[in-house]
C-alpha cells in the first residue's frame, strides 16, 4: 500500500472510531485484518473530512480530474483473484454461502462459478472489448466493474452499449435487448450506470490502458467508449445506491482494492462532471 493511500486511510479508520464513540454505541473499531467485512455504510462526513478531502468544492474537470488521483491509489487484481473477490463482494445477504447474479438479480452458490450453462462468471460491466485491455491487470480485473453473472446471460449481453428498450432477455425478466444494446432491470440500472462512470475516472490514458469515456453512442465497437451516457445519467438519478451496493462499495475498499467508486458515495458528483 502506498504512503498516499496511509495519508487517507490512516485518519479515517480513527475518524470511524470516534464516531462510534460520539454515536454512544458498542461498535468497536474497525478490524485491523482484512477478513472483517463491514455491514454498514462507511459515514459519509468521515470519508469527505479524508479520503475525499482534495476533491471536496470542485465541480466539472477539475473535480473528475482530483477524483481520479484519488481513486488511482488502489491495490489491483490478477484475474484469478477477482473469483474469490466476487465471492465476498456479491455475496447474498440473506444466504452467505451464495452470490447474487447482476441481471438476473438469482442467488446461486459461490461455488457454481466456470464457465458452463448454468454456472456464474465475471461480468465486465465496462465491456472488455471497448477499449480493447481484455483480462489485464488493471482495468480487466477492476472489482468495481466486475459482477457475477450467469453464464448465458452474459453471452447476451456480450459488449453491447446501454439503453432503453429491445425484447426481453431469455432467463433475465426485467432486462431487454435488441441488435445493439443492453437495459438491465431496473434494481440494478443505477449500479451499472455507477459502474461505468466510475471507469471513465479511473482509467484517463494516464498509463499503458486506453481512455475510457462514456458517449451518446451504441455502436462504439472497440472504441474506449460506452453509450448512452444521457440514459445512464437517467439510471444513476432512478435507481440510486442501496444497501448491497453501499456495503459492496465498502468491501472493495476495506479488503481488496482500497479504492472507492465515488459516485456510490456522491451519486451528485455524476451531474457534476457530465
Amino acid at each position: 500500500m502506498s504512503r498516499r493511500h496511509l495519508r487517507y486511510r490512516r485518519p479515517l479508520l480513527a475518524t470511524l472510531a470516534a464516531f462510534a464513540v460520539l454515536g454512544g454505541t458498542a461498535a468497536a473499531a474497525p478490524a485491523a485484518t482484512p477478513e472483517a467485512t463491514p455491514t454498514t455504510a462507511t459515514p459519509l462526513r468521515a470519508l469527505d473530512d479524508t479520503y475525499y478531502q482534495d476533491a471536496l468544492g470542485k465541480t466539472g474537470t477539475q473535480l473528475k480530474s482530483a477524483l481520479h488521483e484519488i481513486i488511482s491509489d488502489q491495490t489491483k487484481l490478477s484475474y484469478s483473484q477477482v473469483w474469490t473477490a466476487l465471492k465476498d463482494t456479491d455475496e447474498d445477504p440473506s444466504n452467505s454461502s451464495n452470490v447474487i447474479e447482476l441481471y438476473t438479480g438469482r442467488s446461486l452458490s459461490k461455488n457454481s462459478n466456470g464457465g458452463s450453462v448454468g454456472d456464474w462468471n465475471r461480468e465486465h460491466v465496462w465491456a472488455k472489448s471497448h477499449g480493447d485491455f481484455g483480462t489485464a491487470t488493471g482495468p480487466g480485473t477492476d472489482i468495481h466493474h466486475l459482477r457475477p453473472e450467469d453464464v448465458t446471460v452474459n453471452s447476451i449481453r456480450g459488449n453491447k452499449d446501454f439503453d432503453n428498450g429491445g425484447s426481453s432477455v431469455s432467463g433475465a425478466p426485467g432486462n431487454y435487448t435488441d441488435s445493439d444494446s443492453f437495459e438491465p432491470r431496473d434494481a440494478v440500472k443505477g449500479d451499472v450506470a455507477r459502474m461505468i462512470l466510475y471507469m471513465a475516472v479511473r482509467y484517463e490514458g494516464d498509463d499503458s490502458f486506453a481512455d475510457l469515456e462514456p458517449n451518446e453512442s451504441v455502436s462504439n465497437g472497440s472504441a474506449p467508449n460506452i453509450g448512452r451516457l444521457s440514459v445512464l445519467k437517467a439510471w444513476s438519478q432512478e435507481d440510486p445506491p442501496d444497501t448491497f451496493e453501499k456495503r459492496r462499495n465498502d468491501v472493495i475498499f476495506d479488503q481488496y482494492q482500497h479504492n472507492r467508486n465515488p459516485f456510490i458515495d456522491h451519486p451528485e458528483w455524476v451531474e457534476s462532471i457530465w
